[in-house]
């Protein structure tokens, strides 16, 4: 198989990131419309983004609810995975993998619908349980994945020497299985906690106005406006969303998602 031309997968990479640093730097423009290049520059949108309640009120609601939904799908992939290979094992751990992948199958507009009508069965739309059981729903393939890769790694020899030690299975998987998979399972929270924090699609179905989330907040402004406090809005979520990824690269690398389950 012929590899891709060094020019070519440079200008590939060189255009990817063009979208974003383009709206990156019309958020510094000083006029009152979205512009770029931006001309003249200025922090002014930047400062009307902090006195305005709206994106400091949605923000906040981002933060908790990715922070709970991460810590929340990062002990049931635990679980899943714990079951699954350390239990389950064969057809019943495929079929058990295979449900905790399924969100990946869907369209996100058509798992909004399907959880818009769970919810209001539940009476929980436009509230912060519905959004945080919504957004579990998203990431959950997003934390299994490490924590199964990880788990995988374990020797199975250092397993049964606990338990011929006599350590219950409750104190192997406490004491020996959960700091072994320690690398895996900062991966999940990480990347569960961006995958929360930018997800918009579903979010939509289930936000009410009480209860509302920055990348919603985001679309539902610029239907009515262009105004570039978008821009620099939007630049803060990049910059944040960046900055986590760099910090899940320092700490256990992102070598889990590019690897095989069964390597």
């Amino acid at each position: 198989m012929r590899r891709m031309p060094r020019w070519l997968a440079m200008t590939l990479l060189l255009l990817l990131p063009a979208p974003i640093l383009i709206v990156v730097a019309a958020s510094f423009t000083a006029g009152n419309s979205l512009r770029f290049p931006p001309g003249a520059l200025s922090l002014r949108w930047y400062h009307d983004a902090l006195d305005d309640p709206r994106w400091i009120s949605s923000l906040l609601t981002s933060l908790w609810i990715a922070g709970v939904v991460a810590v929340g799908t990062t002990a049931m992939s635990f679980g899943a995975a714990w079951y699954a290979l350390r239990r389950a094992g064969g057809r019943t751990a495929r079929v058990l993998e295979t449900a905790v992948m399924s969100p990946l199958f869907f369209p996100h507009a058509a798992l909004g619908v399907a959880l818009v009508n769970l919810l209001a069965w539940m009476e929980l739309v436009g509230s912060a349980t519905g959004l945080v059981i919504g957004h579990l729903i998203c990431t959950l393939p997003f934390a299994y994945r490490p924590i199964a890769i990880a788990m995988q790694r374990v020797s199975p020899e250092v397993i049964e020497a606990s338990n011929i030690l006599g350590a219950s299975e409750w104190r192997t998987t406490i004491g020996i299985l959960l700091p072994l998979c320690r690398s895996g399972i900062v991966t999940a929270l990480l990347f569960s906690f961006i995958v929360s924090l930018d997800e918009v699609t579903v979010t939509m179905f289930l936000t009410g106005p009480d209860m509302m989330t920055l990348p919603v907040e985001i679309y539902a402004y610029i239907q009515e406006n262009s105004s570039p406090v978008l821009a620099a809005v939007s630049s803060a979520m990049v910059l944040g969303t960046l900055a986590v990824v760099l910090l899940l690269e320092r700490t256990v690398g992102l070598e889990f998602f590019a690897e095989s389950e069964h390597a």
